[in-house]
C-alpha cells in the first residue's frame, strides 16, 4: 500500500499534469509507481477521447457557437471535466496561455475551438510543426492581422509576436527582424468569409496568396535568402534563445511562478539550471515537447515544488468540479459553469491580450480571492455531492464510530491535499469543530450532522492561504 508521501507526490503530479484526481484514482497511481504514471499521461491515445457527440446532442449550441464565446467555453469545459487524457487538455491549456487567442476580436468561436483542437492534437508533438499550424491557422491570422500583411504593405502584428511571445522574447531579434519576418510572412491568409446571413457563418480556411506574398531576399537574424515563413521557423529554432525560452514558459506552468513574461529579460529564471536541463533536452529531442514534459516530471526540482504555484482558476474550477463530482456528463448547467473561471479573472477563449493572462500572485485580488474561495466552499458544503460524500465515508470509516476535532481535521486536510497548513490555522480549524461538541459516527443522526461539519470544515479549509497553491 502507497505511503502519504507516495501519495502526496502523487497528488502533486496529478494536480500539476491534470486537473487532479479523486483519492481512490491517486492511490491506484501511487500503487502503479511514479515514473508508470508520467509515462501513462504522456501516452494520451491510450485512453479514448472525449465523446464530443454526446455533448452535441445536448448541448446542440456548442458545435457551431458561432460569434458568442459562452457556448465556446462550455464546450471546452466539458472536455476539461471528463477528459480521460488530463495532460493532453493541460497541455491545450498551456498553448492557449502562450498562444493567446481571443473571441473578444477574432468573433468567431467556431475558429477558437478549432484551435484548441489544434492544441489538443499538436500540443505534445513537435514544436517546429506546432508554429508552422499556428502560422496557417484562421484564427490566429486573423487574430495577429496576417491576412492584413501584403506584398508591398506588410504588417507586422503576426511577426512581432512571434518573436516576442511565441518563440524567442523581448531582447533576442530587432526591429529589423520582425519586419523581415513579416514579410516573409505575406501571402499566408484566409478565404474570404462569405456574409453571416442568410445561411451563417462560412468557415475560414488557410489559403496561401502566391501573388501576394514577397518573393523577394531577406535578413533575418543575421541569414540572408529568399525566405517564407517556414524558413523563418526554421531560422528561430536555431537560436538559443529559443528553447530557453519555451522552456521557462513550462516551468512557470507546470513547477514553480515565475515573473510575467515581459520582464524576462531582466530578471534571471528562478531555477536557471532546471531551465539548462530542459532546454538541452529540447534541443536534443529535435524540438519534441513530450521528452521534455517526460524530463520536467520525472526531476528533483518538479517533486520538490509542492504548492508553489498559485492555482489558476481554471485549476480551481475543473478541479473543485471534477473533486466533488459536480457537472461532470452533460450537466444542464454546463454553459452557467463555463463562466466561473472568468468571475476569477480567467475568462477562457477570450484571453485580455496577445499576451495571455498574468499568473502567479496576479491571480490573487480582493474580488478573485472572494470568488475562488466561495466556489470551493458551496461544493465542498454540499454533502449530497458524491465526491464530498466518498471523502465523507472515508473520514468516518478512518476512526470507528467516533473521533476527536483534530482527527476530523487532519484527515480534511490529508483528503484536500495532503495539505499542510501552518500550525495557528490548524489550532483554529480544531477549535471551530470543538465547538459543536464531539464527533460520531454511530447512528444516522450522528453521521448526517458529523458529514455536515466534515463538509463545513473542508469549507474552511478551502478559505486558507495554503489551499490557493497547487
Amino acid at each position: 500500500m502507497a505511503n502519504r508521501d507516495d501519495i502526496a507526490l502523487m497528488s502533486h503530479l496529478m494536480r500539476r499534469a491534470g486537473f487532479g484526481a479523486t483519492r481512490e484514482e491517486i492511490e491506484a497511481r501511487a500503487e502503479r509507481g511514479y515514473e508508470a504514471t508520467v509515462e501513462e499521461l504522456l501516452d494520451a491515445d491510450a485512453q479514448p477521447p472525449t465523446d464530443e457527440y454526446t455533448l452535441f446532442r445536448h448541448h446542440p449550441i456548442t458545435e457551431m457557437p458561432g460569434g458568442a464565446v459562452g457556448p465556446g467555453q462550455a464546450y471546452w469545459l466539458y472536455h476539461l471535466l471528463n477528459t480521460q487524457r488530463p495532460l493532453e487538455e493541460k497541455m491545450a491549456v498551456f498553448w492557449h496561455q502562450v498562444f493567446a487567442t481571443g473571441n473578444g476580436k477574432v468573433d468567431n468561436c467556431n475558429h477558437l475551438i478549432e484551435q484548441i483542437r489544434m492544441f489538443r492534437e499538436h500540443g505534445m508533438g513537435n514544436y517546429r510543426d506546432l508554429l508552422l499550424k499556428l502560422a496557417s491557422n484562421p484564427a490566429m491570422i486573423f487574430w495577429l492581422d496576417n491576412n492584413e500583411n501584403h506584398k508591398y504593405a506588410p504588417n507586422e502584428n503576426w511577426g512581432r509576436e512571434l518573436l516576442e511571445l511565441f518563440s524567442l522574447g523581448v531582447g533576442n531579434y530587432t526591429e529589423t527582424d520582425v519586419f523581415e519576418c513579416s514579410r516573409a510572412f505575406t501571402g499566408w491568409t484566409i478565404s474570404a468569409k462569405m456574409p453571416r446571413y442568410p445561411y451563417g457563418r462560412h468557415p475560414w480556411s488557410f489559403e496561401f496568396r502566391p501573388e501576394d506574398h514577397d518573393f523577394s531576399e531577406k535578413t533575418f537574424l543575421g541569414q540572408t535568402g529568399n525566405f517564407d515563413g517556414g524558413d523563418i521557423i526554421d531560422i528561430i529554432l536555431q537560436q538559443e534563445a529559443c528553447p530557453r525560452f519555451i522552456s521557462r514558459h513550462l516551468y512557470n506552468f507546470f513547477v514553480a511562478d515565475e515573473p510575467q513574461v515581459p520582464a524576462w529579460d531582466i530578471e534571471e529564471p528562478r531555477d536557471p539550471e532546471a531551465i539548462r536541463m530542459l532546454s538541452k533536452v529540447f534541443v536534443d529531442s529535435g524540438y519534441e515537447i513530450k521528452p521534455v514534459l517526460r524530463a520536467l516530471f520525472n526531476s528533483d526540482f518538479f517533486k520538490e515544488a509542492m504548492y508553489q504555484k498559485v492555482k489558476s482558476p481554471v485549476e480551481v474550477v475543473v478541479g473543485t468540479l471534477r473533486m466533488t463530482q459536480d457537472g461532470l456528463g452533460v450537466d444542464p448547467r454546463l454553459e452557467a459553469l463555463s463562466k466561473e473561471p472568468g468571475y476569477m479573472g480567467q475568462e477562457i477563449l477570450d484571453p485580455p491580450s496577445v499576451e495571455g493572462w498574468h499568473t502567479g500572485k496576479e491571480w490573487i485580488n480582493s474580488g478573485s480571492l472572494v470568488k475562488r474561495v466561495n466556489f470551493v466552499a458551496d461544493r465542498l458544503n454540499d454533502v449530497e455531492l458524491p465526491g464530498v460524500q466518498n471523502m465523507i465515508e472515508r473520514i468516518a470509516g478512518s476512526n470507528g464510530q467516533s473521533m476527536s476535532a483534530e482527527a476530523l481535521v487532519d484527515h480534511c486536510l490529508d483528503l484536500m491535499g495532503p495539505l499542510e497548513v501552518a500550525e495557528s490555522t490548524r489550532a483554529e480549524l480544531v477549535q471551530n469543530v470543538e465547538s459543536e461538541g464531539a464527533i460520531s459516527w454511530a447512528t444516522d443522526e450522528d453521521y448526517a450532522n458529523s458529514s455536515r461539519r466534515a463538509g463545513e470544515t473542508m469549507a474552511l479549509i478551502a478559505a486558507t492561504r495554503e489551499y490557493q497553491f497547487g
